[in-house]
């Protein structure tokens, strides 16, 4: 009987985790990028950690300039710069590492990497960040290329259009800058300006399972285009981007950061499955949240629990109707994609 009691007691302080398992290891990233799968697959087939499987996948999207929306050369801010957001954070520890507004540095994730593990501090950014990296070893170089100029002067040619910029004079709808607030503490309205049918942003998030339960996640992306100067998103803040925690799972998000880092989408997807919430209905309630105050923001989430279940979700839109992500398992020869219909 007290063993019995004893085998209560330790049921009821276990996490809830939604029943069924999958298997496990599991890599999970959001859009049809393979090889950056491959390469954190290949990661753990050698050995490695979760840790060292999301940093590996995701420095690989950074090398390939996934869709010109991570690494060097892409999304050139309203000053024709590109810089760059990461975040790796690791579920066993909750230790995070991660920098905003990178600028000159090709590597981030790895820079990221280097902050969780040579600092006390989570998030670095802008040109200390960059100093930072330099004393790393990391090497400083033009993150521009002749395509990032070129996206730069055809958006100078269209006025600066689109912009982020908003309650200015001159009219930001109609001119480029610099822009000046149209009177002392005068406001104009406070309604976020949602932007339309600039969807094209495709920040990659990473989620990891190892085969012993431990998880990490991660990001990387060089932000919106034409973003103001100085502009960091929701990527390398942790519990937005993305977020892992062993006793429960790993999330990581997609889209629009300005909207999404308000909501910490990855964070509270986990809370969810910590509850017990299978991880696809974990992703649809935090997209549903979201949408109760943006009913037209861009976003997707990723989740994965600890025993292998996975799922994801979507802000259904006119021209974003499904979401692909890639999955990667104990079961597949491959990465494989899969898609999910927008809600």
């Amino acid at each position: 009987m007290a063993r019995r009691s004893g085998l209560t007691l330790l049921l009821l302080l276990l996490p809830p985790l939604v029943l069924g398992r999958g298997p496990l290891p599991l890599v999970l990233n959001t859009w049809p990028f393979t090889n950056t799968t491959d390469a954190a697959w290949r990661t753990l087939a050698s050995g490695g950690g979760p840790l060292d499987a999301v940093e590996q996948g995701c420095a690989t999207c950074e090398r390939e300039q996934c869709d010109g929306t991570v690494g060097f050369g892409g999304s050139p801010d309203e000053l024709g710069e590109t810089t760059l957001d990461a975040m790796i954070m690791d579920g066993t520890t909750m230790n995070v590492g991660a920098v905003g507004d990178l600028r000159r540095i090709k590597n981030a994730i790895g820079v990221a990497r280097k902050v969780l593990e040579h600092t006390a501090h989570t998030l670095l950014v802008g040109e200390s960040a960059t100093k930072f990296a330099e004393s790393m070893g990391f090497i400083s170089e033009d993150l521009s290329t002749s395509a990032s100029r070129a996206l730069h002067s055809d958006w100078l040619a269209r006025n600066c259009q689109p912009n982020y910029w908003r309650n200015v004079v001159p009219d930001a709808s109609k001119y480029c800058g610099p822009y000046k607030p149209p009177g002392f503490l005068k406001q104009e309205g406070s309604t976020y300006k949602e932007t339309g049918n600039n969807y094209g942003h495709d920040t990659i998030g990473m989620v990891v399972v190892h085969k012993m339960g431990h998880t990490a996640a991660g990001t990387s992306t060089n932000g919106l285009k034409f973003k103001i100067h100085g502009r960091v998103g929701d990527s390398p803040v942790p519990g937005a981007g993305a977020y892992a925690d062993d006793t429960a799972g790993a999330a990581a998000a997609t889209g629009d950061g300005d909207i999404l880092m308000r909501f910490l989408p990855s964070y509270q997807a986990v809370e969810y499955m910590r509850q017990g919430e299978d991880p696809t209905v974990a992703c649809q309630k935090v997209i549903s949240r979201i949408q109760k105050y943006f009913p037209n923001f861009f976003g997707a989430v990723i989740c994965a629990n600890v025993t292998g279940s996975y799922g994801a979700a979507c802000g259904k839109l006119p021209t974003f109707t499904q979401f692909s992500f890639m999955v990667y398992n104990s079961l597949r020869n491959q990465p494989t994609e899969e898609k999910v219909e927008c809600i």
